[in-house]
């Protein structure tokens, strides 16, 4: 049975924080579902603090969305390793995605605000 993926607008505003502080914050998030898989968000890169963001070396493929880049997050009290990821070119019906990050939610924490 094929997986269906399917991308909408996530409801309200959202606040993401790790390390102690706030490193973004949206109303514009995308709320993905695949298969049987727990919804994700991707955020837009404009409402994130990019600067604290590093590109790691991890990739990983998707049959549905590509290829996936991973990011380090760069703290005061240390990196996290692979914290978000985001598919830079997006395969066909994912395209929605371009620009947008998601996070792991065991490694920062996702508020509805």
């Amino acid at each position: 049975m094929p997986t269906r993926l399917e991308i909408h607008p996530a409801e309200g505003a959202w606040v993401i924080r790790a390390g102690g502080a706030v490193i973004g914050e949206t109303s514009r998030a995308l709320e993905v579902t695949e298969g049987g898989y727990p919804p994700v968000l991707y955020i837009p890169r404009e409402d994130i603090a990019m600067a604290l963001l590093d590109e790691s070396r991890t990739r990983t493929a998707c049959p549905h969305k590509g290829e996936a880049r991973y990011f380090t997050l760069v703290t005061k009290s240390g990196p996290v390793p692979d914290v978000a990821w985001s598919y830079e070119t997006p395969a066909n019906g994912a395209g929605a995605l371009t620009g947008h990050i998601a996070f792991y939610a065991d490694k920062v924490t996702l508020e509805r605000i």
